[in-house]
């Protein structure tokens, strides 16, 4: 019990820290089957994972990316863009391999059992099978970082996703020097992790000052 505990504690969103070695064929099986075996709703497991190493199309979704960092960063000011100038915030070439997730809302039929009330519940089930392949990285010793600055019809087009099929993540997978003991956002003063009891409520929501 100790050991799940230490790798959630240990779990970082990796980027400087990647050092290009290729993923051993077994590691990477034993981290896409942690991931296949997330709870989904309806028991659909609506996920596809895009393995992509190819430098090229690396590459070019580092371009997209340090585009969309350039107009996020257009609209900060003062220190506020100061602090986000020192946060790297991909690590697609350096890692080798991008992991692309998407989801399929069509997976399991068309009456998906649990899904009729929450229509997102298919992407939460994607989300938990990211949080398996996280943890399961994390475990086997490789960094994760997952990249956030992009258009979803750019990766969609990417990576040959059809149109029913929603882009989630890029995640850059690989072998690190390192897990940072704290996270560069906190590290570099961006945000810091709030209390455990600021957001637990007993019964009811109660509004925190």
């Amino acid at each position: 019990m100790n050991d799940l505990y230490d790798v959630i504690n240990r779990r970082r969103d990796t980027r400087r820290e990647f050092t290009g070695e290729p993923v051993a064929p077994e590691v990477l099986q034993r981290v896409l089957a942690a991931a296949h075996c997330a709870p989904s709703v309806g028991m659909s497991q609506p996920w596809d994972f895009v393995l992509v190493r190819a430098a090229s199309t690396l590459a070019s979704f580092r371009s997209h990316v340090d585009a969309e960092r350039s107009t996020y960063a257009a609209t900060l000011d003062g220190e506020r863009s100061e602090t986000f100038d020192k946060i790297k915030v991909e690590g697609i070439v350096e890692s080798g391999l991008g992991i692309v997730v998407g989801y399929d809302p069509s997976r399991g039929g068309p009456n998906v059992l649990g899904r009729h009330a929450i229509a997102d519940a298919g992407l939460y089930s994607v989300v938990c099978a990211i949080q398996n392949l996280w943890l399961a990285a994390t475990a086997e010793g490789l960094g994760v970082g997952w990249v956030s600055f992009y258009r979803e019809e750019f990766l969609r087009d990417l990576v040959g996703f059809p149109a029913h099929v929603r882009p989630v993540a890029w995640l850059c997978v690989g072998a690190v020097s390192e897990l940072p003991d704290v996270p560069d956002l906190e590290r570099f003063g961006w945000r810091h992790r709030s209390p455990l009891e600021g957001v637990v409520h007993a019964e009811r929501y109660s509004a925190r000052e």
